[in-house]
């Protein structure tokens, strides 16, 4: 197995062993019936469908921040020395006030 599968193991089994406290039974439980089974599997679907909602947003936030970012560095190259920064480098954890304070790219000033 890969490193990546084995993460996974390892997460299916703390999930089990955490389910097994909280609950006092495992998945080998009998007392619920199929139809039950789907419900809680359709309730974990739509818990999930809410998480990548959340995801799917915060992306969309952080490229229009990436845009933002990119047109504000073409209007406003550094005018006061050669460098040819501009706004230093948006990366996946800038934020537009840790962008809009740090030097300038190549730039003493």
């Amino acid at each position: 197995m890969s490193k990546i599968e084995v993460s996974v193991v390892a997460k299916i089994l703390n999930r089990a062993e955490v389910g097994k406290l909280k609950y006092n039974t495992t998945m080998e439980r009998n007392d619920l019936s199929r139809l039950e089974w789907l419900i809680h599997a359709q309730e974990e679907a739509m818990d999930l469908s809410v998480y990548l909602e959340k995801l799917i947003s915060v992306e969309q936030e952080l490229l229009l921040a990436k845009k933002l970012i990119d047109e504000k560095q073409k209007k406003q190259p550094c005018k006061n020395c050669r460098c040819k920064g501009g706004l230093s480098k948006w990366t996946r954890t800038s934020s537009l006030e840790e962008l809009e304070a740090a030097p300038r790219k190549g730039c003493d000033l």
